[in-house]
C-alpha cells in the first residue's frame, strides 16, 4: 500500500477507522468561479430520415438528450410534436435519475453511445430508442439483460467479499461521504477502505487487491466493472 503509483486512482486513501478527521474538510472545500461553454455537437440531423423512420415510435415520448445535441433535439421535437406528444423534454446526465411521466410510453435519446440508454432502461424499465450519427435504433433486451448479469455478479462478489472498498468521489454533485460513513456500522462484519478522489478509475483497482467496490459517487461506475455496485443498489437488495 505504501508504494507510490503513478495515476492511481485516489487523491487519498485511509482506513475506515481513521477516516473521520477527513470528514470537515471534504463537507466545506474551497469553492471557484465557474464558467461553463457549450461545445455543440457538428452533426446535423437528417429531417427526412427522421421524419419517415419517427412513425415507428410510441405516440406518447419522453424526448431526452445530451447536452451537445441540444439544437439537434430541439429540432426534433419540433418534428415529433406534430405527429406525437412528447410528455417530457430534458437534458440527461451520467450521473442524474430521470424521471417519466406515468403516460410515458417510451423514451428516445439523443446522444451517442450505450452509457445513457441503459442507464435510462434500467432506471425507467421503459423502452429505449437512439437517435445518433443520422440513425434511429432500439436498445435491444439482450443489452439490458447483459448489463444485468453484470450487476448480479458484482453482488454475489460483494457477498463473498470480507474486505470491500468504498468509493467516494470528492466533486461536487456527487459526493455522498455521509452515506458512505454509514456503511461502518452497517457492514461491521466486513473490512472498509475508503478511496477519495476527484477521478476513479476501475483500470486502477487491481493494484489494491479487492475483489468487490461499494460505489457511492456516479451511479454509471458500474458500468466499467463487475466488481462495482452502486450503493443504492445495495440498499434495495439488503
Amino acid at each position: 500500500m505504501g508504494k507510490k503509483l503513478e495515476g492511481v486512482l485516489i487523491n487519498l486513501f485511509v482506513e475506515s477507522e481513521n477516516f473521520n478527521i477527513f470528514y470537515k474538510s471534504l463537507l466545506f472545500p474551497k469553492y471557484m468561479k465557474t464558467r461553463f461553454i457549450p461545445a455543440n455537437s457538428k452533426e446535423k440531423l437528417n429531417k427526412n430520415y427522421f421524419l419517415e423512420s419517427s412513425k415507428s415510435l410510441p405516440k406518447k415520448i419522453a424526448l431526452v438528450y445530451s447536452i451537445q445535441y441540444e439544437p439537434i433535439a430541439k429540432e426534433v421535437k419540433f418534428i415529433l410534436e406534430k405527429t406525437h406528444e412528447v410528455v417530457k423534454f430534458s437534458q440527461v446526465l451520467g450521473c442524474s435519475k430521470v424521471s417519466f411521466p406515468k403516460q410515458t410510453q417510451a423514451v428516445l435519446l439523443i446522444g451517442s453511445g450505450k452509457f445513457h440508454a441503459i442507464s435510462l432502461a434500467t432506471s425507467s424499465s421503459l423502452p429505449i430508442y437512439m437517435y445518433e450519427q443520422s440513425k434511429l435504433t432500439k436498445l435491444s433486451e439482450k443489452e439490458i439483460l447483459s448489463f444485468n448479469q453484470r450487476k448480479k455478479t458484482a453482488y454475489i462478489k460483494f457477498l463473498s467479499s470480507d474486505k470491500i472498498g468504498v468509493l467516494v468521489s470528492t466533486k461536487p454533485g456527487q459526493q455522498n461521504l455521509i452515506k458512505a460513513l454509514e456503511l461502518k456500522k452497517r457492514l461491521k462484519q466486513k473490512k472498509l477502505y475508503f478511496f477519495l478522489g476527484d477521478f476513479l478509475s476501475a483500470g486502477e483497482f487491481e493494484n489494491f487487491g479487492l475483489n468487490s467496490w461499494i460505489n457511492t459517487a456516479c451511479p454509471r461506475l458500474d458500468m466499467d466493472s463487475t466488481s462495482i455496485i452502486n450503493i443504492s443498489n445495495l440498499e434495495k437488495l439488503s
